[in-house]
């Protein structure tokens, strides 16, 4: 899994693999989905991130 996060566009990407994107979705503005083939989740993408994300410069990653 990546996450990046682009200051010059604003957006926040969580990436959870690399297999191609079949089909996009936004069913909420300025939220991406992308799904593969199987309709698995491949990446959700959120855009004007630091309007929805307390603050995007300083996410962290757990495993739990």
């Amino acid at each position: 899994m990546k996450v990046k996060y682009n200051v010059e566009v604003d957006s926040l990407v969580i990436q959870f693999s690399n297999e191609k994107i079949d089909e996009s979705d936004e069913d909420k503005p300025g939220i991406i989905l992308d799904y593969d083939k199987k309709g698995n989740v491949v990446k959700i993408e959120i855009l004007k991130a630091s309007q929805r994300v307390g603050n995007p410069k300083n996410i962290e990653f757990e495993v739990a």
